[in-house]
């Protein structure tokens, strides 16, 4: 408890001891206890800056930039008045620091340090502070610029199932977080570069102070008051600008950084010095310089074999990353090992006989860090989240995605399959960030354009570099993962009816039971079998709908499986039963609902045809004028931003669903006997009119 207290204090005791510095006046031994700490913690804010690997990591900074800076100014105020109170006494009058640094710089020569000092002091304010305090009000104009973006991706991967609630909560904290970070950095670049300009304005004032006060005050001669006194200024201007300037490099490194998960040194020398291509070119360049006439052939010979031999070191390893990942440095996934050579043949047993998995994602090599639980495979966590995001909203467990490399894919592309049949494949590129068009999005981004493989908007596969721009200019941006985790779960979704067999209805069934023994003991499978159940519940899914209430299906069901074992008729009735979950699915929380309803005419002509159970009685222009209506019409109520629903009666409703689903899968159609009696309709439009 009293280290907690101890640190609660650290801050308000700096505070009032850097104030104090500019108020009171300081020994040199004292004075040189601060300027080697403001040394040692300019050092240390640098490093910190170097081995983060993104900028929130050091959310602390633009106060540390303030701390820092007010401490150099305080020792600044009390170096000062030491200089200009104490300096006729010598060199060391202001302490051994500010005499160690100007002897450092100066030399025996007082106008080349004069000159090396304001050079130093030029390259800190001009180019490192403006810089950096130019990339920091950039930086903080794009963020707030991409915020919306950023915020539209968070919720479309949280309504996809690829991540929690409680992650997209974290996700838009550190949305909200990075914003008042950029924007503190703007103004705290403001604090280095008045700094910079209060220690040039300083170098004057003690220049100019000690020597009038030298002169007037203890009589020295202008060359013994020259000497002395630019000793004490260079020395005290260059023991706070050193500190500045470390202050700011780091301060420039912390606002340019582009966040990944590497260090500053890994992220450069592994994109400096990775391609060899670019290494063999400077070497052949700077081997040509070596031998012109007159040039130092040494130096430009010995740095050309040098970015040759770096060249050839970079290709023998991209060389054996490219074997062990085509190799897999082990057996490809559900690869068997070789039998040895002296091994006896075996005879063809069962066990040669490979079973259709269910679900299956086939993913080429450079795909492979997505899916290996060694590499903490990001897409792995995603596939658990969709599985689980879609047991909760549906009712029942998919079941799991058997996952294999394929080298005979290419490398980007994935491939995935139900039941061993392709029914999806797309390219997605490993530490790349796929830009999706919603449709507002304004300009366009340099990159290989492409089509999102889910919903098929344009698209534009950009470097991490970019994605902070295309945020701000309406894009929806998501990494590789995210691409392929939400293909996979559009079609684990649009596909729930088949993934539902009969062993997923028996594990089902069995974890009801849990909850209602007596119900599962006395109706399932005695009174309603199992592949009954399993059809309902399939014809449920196929609609859209979910099977959660399963009390409510089996009770219904146990009551009219009596009276008729038609697929359908069964169907209609479990849906009158759960008419009001359906009615809340498809109009959450609404009073008045609003529907579209067939003409009495064209409903008179379906009746007609529904009557002998016929599912293609229609006749054909009939059914593509019919098509045609309700897709433009479904496309225009979605536009309005209205769910489009098809009211008709219960006769119609199962051939209508069939017929409608397969070109239109966006339009609901739901019977007159499903609505509750607690609910109004108000027909916004007629289809067939």
């Amino acid at each position: 408890m009293w280290r907690s207290k101890l640190t609660a204090l650290a801050m308000p005791a700096l505070v009032l001891m850097v104030l104090g510095m500019m108020i009171l006046p300081l020994p040199p031994a004292v004075l040189d206890f601060f300027f080697t700490f403001n040394i040692a913690l300019s050092i240390i804010v640098l490093m910190v800056s170097l081995y983060t690997h993104k900028p929130l990591e050091f959310s602390s900074f633009p106060t540390v930039l303030l701390m820092t800076t007010l401490l150099r100014l305080s020792l600044n105020v009390a170096s000062t008045k030491l200089v200009l109170t104490e300096g006729h006494a010598g060199g060391d009058a202001a302490g051994k620091v500010i005499e160690s640094f100007g002897h450092v710089l100066i030399g025996d020569n007082i106008a080349v340090g004069i000159v090396a000092f304001i050079i130093l002091t030029i390259i800190n304010f001009v180019v490192i502070t403006k810089g950096a305090g130019r990339i920091a009000e950039v930086s903080a104009r794009f963020t707030l610029d991409a915020m919306p973006g950023k915020q539209m991706a968070i919720d479309a991967d949280l309504n996809a199932g690829l991540i929690g609630e409680e992650e997209a909560r974290t996700r838009r904290a550190q949305i909200s977080d990075e914003a008042n970070f950029f924007g503190s950095m703007d103004g705290a670049s403001k604090f280095v570069r008045g700094d910079a300009v209060a220690g040039i304005l300083v170098m004057v004032i003690n220049l100019v102070g000690g020597l009038l006060v030298g002169m007037l005050q203890h009589d020295m001669l202008f060359a013994d008051a020259a000497k002395t006194y630019t000793l004490l200024t260079i020395g005290d201007g260059l023991v706070a600008q050193v500190p500045a300037l470390i202050i700011s490099v780091a301060a420039g490194i912390v606002v340019s950084r582009v966040g990944t998960d590497q260090d500053l040194s890994d992220q450069i020398l592994g994109q400096l010095f990775a391609r060899p291509q670019v290494l063999y070119v400077t070497a052949g360049v700077l081997a040509i310089l070596g031998i012109i006439p007159g040039m130092p052939h040494i130096a430009f010979l010995m740095m050309a074999a040098l970015a040759g031999g770096l060249a050839w070191f970079a290709e023998q390893n991209i060389l054996k990353a490219a074997t062990a990942t085509a190799t897999g440095g082990a057996l490809p996934a559900g690869a068997a090992p070789p039998p040895p050579v002296d091994a006896p043949l075996q005879e063809v047993s069962w066990n040669d006989v490979q079973t259709v998995d269910p679900v299956g994602l086939e993913v080429g090599y450079r795909l492979i860090p997505l899916v290996d639980r060694n590499q903490d495979g990001e897409l792995l966590r995603r596939i658990r989240g969709i599985r689980k995001k879609i047991a909760q909203e549906l009712g029942f467990l998919v079941p799991a995605v058997h996952i294999r490399d394929n080298l005979e894919l290419r490398p980007n592309q994935y491939r995935i399959q139900l039941k061993g049949v392709d029914v999806g494949a797309g390219e997605a590129f490993v530490g790349q960030w796929l830009a999706i068009n919603p449709g507002n999005a304004a300009g366009s981004l340099p990159g290989p354009a492409t089509t999102d493989p889910t919903f098929g908007l344009p698209a534009t596969w950009v470097d991490t570099s970019l994605r902070d721009q295309a945020q701000a200019m309406g894009y929806t941006v998501v990494d590789a993962s995210t691409v392929i985790g939400t293909h996979i779960s559009n079609i684990l979704q649009s596909n729930a009816a088949e993934l539902l067999g009969r062993e997923e209805t028996q594990a089902l069934v069995d974890h009801f039971a849990k909850e209602s023994p007596k119900l599962i003991e006395e109706l399932v499978p005695k009174v309603v079998p199992i592949g009954t159940l399993q059809k309902i519940l399939q014809a449920l899914l196929e609609d859209g709908l979910h099977i959660r209430d399963l009390r409510t299906i089996i009770e219904t069901l146990s009551e009219q499986i009596l009276r008729t074992a038609d697929i359908d008729d069964l169907t209609s009735t479990v849906r009158v039963a759960l008419g009001r979950s359906i009615v809340h699915q498809l109009f959450a929380g609404e009073q008045e609902l609003q529907v579209v309803a067939l003409e009495p005419q064209l409903e008179s002509i379906l009746l007609s045809a529904a009557s002998g159970k016929s599912q293609g009685g229609l006749e054909p222009g009939l059914a593509e004028r019919l098509l045609k209506q309700a897709a433009a019409m479904t496309e225009q109520l979605e536009m309005q931003g209205i769910n489009p629903v098809l009211i008709t009666p219960a006769q119609l409703r199962p051939m209508l669903s069939r017929f409608l689903r397969r070109s239109i899968p966006g339009l609901r159609v739901i019977a007159h006997t499903e609505i509750p009696d607690s609910k109004t309709l108000r027909i916004i439009n007629v289809l067939g009119a």
